[in-house]
Formats: structure tokens, C-alpha cells, sequence
């Protein structure tokens, strides 16, 4: 597989297949990862590989927060305070579309929030990556990390996987740090569903839209 046919199959999937991933295969995705660039060589990534029985535990303290109303609060901001379009417009697309494909209803407050609640349990992927980062790094550790994550996922196609990054992991940070053991004062970016993707899934059948080149592009000679 070419990295042009790994970026257009990846999507962001929300639901998995009930199969194990081998600790060699999520070795293997790092092992290649691990290569991404980053400034200076600072390799600001730390990862923690959650399954089986701690995946359990850490998904139920994380629903427990979200139920009992306990507002998330993570280590950064990850979205504006105040949305703009066309930003604004993509995001309330990007919801509709989701929602759309389920047949949720806007009104229907208990499927919205059991549909929101399942970015907790990691859509039930077998494992969920943790991804934190050293307090004492600074923005552009944040760039070199999200090409660090990209490389991950394009592994994972490669492999045969599918994979969903998600800020939502990373709203209850404590609770995480504390279960998993990383410092209070590391910064939790966010987590990744990781598994094997269930085709007949109805919400894996839909893809949002990108943008034409041209949109976003200005060349200049």
C-alpha cells in the first residue's frame, strides 16, 4: 500500500470489530512511527497502550465523570472559545452528518448523550492509545506530535486496522493520568480508538467532505 491509497482509506471509525490487536502488530505501528519528524529530535511523544481489563476500568471512571455531569476540563484548549465560520459551519456539519446517519433526532437528549458517552468507551475498540505530552515542552511539540499520530494511523491501514483520534479522551485528564500513572503536571493531548473496523457498522458508512485544493491554496511564482 502507497501513502496516497493509506491517507484516503483512512477515516475516522466508530465502530469495531469484538477482535484482539497483537501486541506485535501495535509494536509494529509504533516501531514505524516513531520515525515521524520533530524539531531538534525532541521525539516529544509518550504513549500508553490500554486493553482488556484496564481499558474496562479507565472507560468506566471516564463515563462516570461524563454522566454525573463533572465538566470536562483538559489540559489545553483544544477548539476556539469563540467558533467562526467557516469553521463554526464545518463543525455543525460534521455533528448533522453523524447524527443524520443514525436517525438521532436533535430533541432525542438521551441518544445524543448515549452516542456522545461511547467516545468514552473508545467506540469499544479493543485498545485505546493515551498520548501525552512533557509540561515543559511547547507548541511546536504539538505539531510534531500531530505528525506523530498521523503516522500512526496510516501504520494502522497498513496493517489492516482503523483507528479514530479522539480530543474527547483527553477531557477527564486527571482521571486518566491517575489510573495509568503519568504525572499531574503531563499533558494529556489525546486518545485513539484502535481495532478492527466492523463494515456493516451503520455508523462507519458515512465520510465527511474535504475541501478542493483550491480553497485552501494560493501559489505564488
Amino acid at each position: 500500500m502507497n501513502v496516497k491509497d493509506a491517507l484516503l482509506q483512512r477515516q475516522s471509525v466508530r465502530a469495531f470489530l469484538d477482535k484482539p490487536v497483537s501486541h506485535e502488530t501495535i509494536h509494529r505501528i509504533l516501531d514505524a512511527a516513531r520515525h515521524a519528524p520533530s524539531g531538534a529530535n525532541t521525539q516529544p511523544w509518550r504513549v500508553a497502550v490500554v486493553s482488556g481489563n484496564k481499558k474496562l476500568r479507565l472507560q468506566q471512571l471516564l463515563d462516570n465523570e461524563f454522566r454525573n455531569g463533572i465538566k470536562p476540563a483538559m489540559d489545553y484548549h483544544y477548539y476556539p472559545t469563540q467558533w467562526k465560520d467557516p469553521y463554526k459551519a464545518r463543525r455543525i456539519a460534521c455533528g448533522l452528518q453523524l447524527y443524520k446517519t443514525l436517525s438521532i433526532a436533535k430533541e432525542d437528549k438521551q441518544r445524543r448523550d448515549d452516542q456522545w458517552a461511547a467516545n468514552y468507551r473508545a467506540f469499544d475498540a479493543p485498545v485505546v492509545l493515551f498520548f501525552f505530552l512533557d509540561s515543559g515542552l511547547e507548541t511546536g511539540s504539538f505539531l510534531d506530535y500531530g505528525m506523530f499520530i498521523q503516522s500512526v494511523m496510516l501504520v494502522a491501514v497498513e496493517e489492516g486496522l482503523a483507528a479514530c483520534p479522539q480530543a474527547a479522551l483527553a477531557e477527564y485528564p486527571q482521571v486518566v493520568k491517575r489510573e495509568l500513572g503519568y504525572p499531574d503536571d503531563s499533558v494529556l493531548l489525546c486518545g485513539m480508538a484502535l481495532g478492527y473496523k466492523d463494515n456493516y457498522a451503520l455508523v462507519n458508512s458515512y465520510r465527511t467532505p474535504r475541501e478542493a485544493v483550491e480553497a485552501f491554496t494560493r501559489f505564488y511564482e
